[in-house]
């Protein structure tokens, strides 16, 4: 994604301040109809892994745990590879984010998951050449209503920015639909990372923002894929970056939640290619 007014916008997933450049998103890539059943290939893989984490996730495990259970599904059962292993110099196969941490939180052995907390794990995959991208938030034990109101409030803002997708419609259309229902709410919405553009490579055009105004930048067209994840903050929409130079927390320490989808522009709307099998 890139920074507003003061830098360049910087793309969530793994990808981290420091190894950022402005020449590392690409041009917008149409896929053909024979590019997009590899996509949704892929994007159906990859939510074989979260129905993998489904019962997995809980309290008393570590964020490493569900990195390597992860990983070796991904690997050995799926025969595919994590597309975010070395992605960028990141050495970890996703991402997990508790709580306060609103994006591209490191797996680590010592960060046992405690009742009461949320977790989003962002994870890609790559098969067949092409690359999907998605996010969920998992609820370890029982949560607060205040944490359960921001979870599925951020999911509801996602579908809205999804119902936006179809040939005509603008990117601006799905940013303002995602904000307008965030701030209805009382919440925030993170200005520093967006979604993206996505197929061979990680991070293609477009950037998708999740704020913004109806009828404003690129328009849509059939072919075009790309990530919606937006980052909801409870509290302020300010965010910093760690010292690790990849853990991105809200500055007032207030919670943050992100649901993510790969989606591709089809003739008459949208195609959520990386559908989890609850969402049918």
């Amino acid at each position: 994604m890139r920074w507003q007014q003061q830098g360049p916008w910087r793309y969530a997933g793994a990808i981290s301040s420091k190894s950022y450049s402005p020449h590392s998103m690409s041009k917008v890539i149409l896929k053909t109809p024979a590019q997009l059943e590899l996509m949704r290939n892929a994007g159906q893989l990859l939510a074989q892994v979260f129905a993998e984490l489904d019962s997995f996730i809980r309290p008393g495990i570590t964020t490493m745990q569900i990195n390597d259970r992860a990983e070796a599904f991904i690997v050995d059962t799926l025969k595919a590879r994590p597309a975010s292993k070395g992605q960028y110099g990141f050495p970890y196969s996703l991402n997990t984010s508790v709580d306060h941490v609103v994006c591209h939180g490191i797996p680590k052995v010592d960060e046992v998951l405690k009742e009461g907390s949320i977790i989003n794990v962002d994870i890609t995959l790559e098969q067949g050449g092409y690359i999907a991208d998605s996010s969920k938030m998992y609820s370890i034990g029982p949560i607060s209503e205040d944490a359960q109101r921001l979870v599925d409030t951020t999911y509801d803002a996602l579908w809205k920015g999804i119902e936006q997708v179809r040939p005509g419609a603008t990117l601006g259309d799905i940013g303002h639909a995602i904000q307008a229902h965030a701030e209805a709410a009382g919440y925030s919405v993170v200005r520093e990372y967006c979604g993206h553009g996505i197929g061979q490579q990680m991070h293609e055009g477009p950037e998708v923002l999740h704020f913004g105004a109806r009828g404003m930048g690129m328009k849509l067209q059939p072919g075009m894929v790309f990530t919606i994840e937006p980052m909801i903050n409870q509290g302020g929409r300010g965010t910093r970056t760690l010292k690790d130079g990849w853990t991105v927390i809200t500055r007032d320490h207030c919670l943050s939640a992100q649901w993510e989808h790969t989606v591709a522009v089809t003739e008459d709307g949208v195609e959520v290619l990386t559908l989890r099998e609850e969402e049918r």
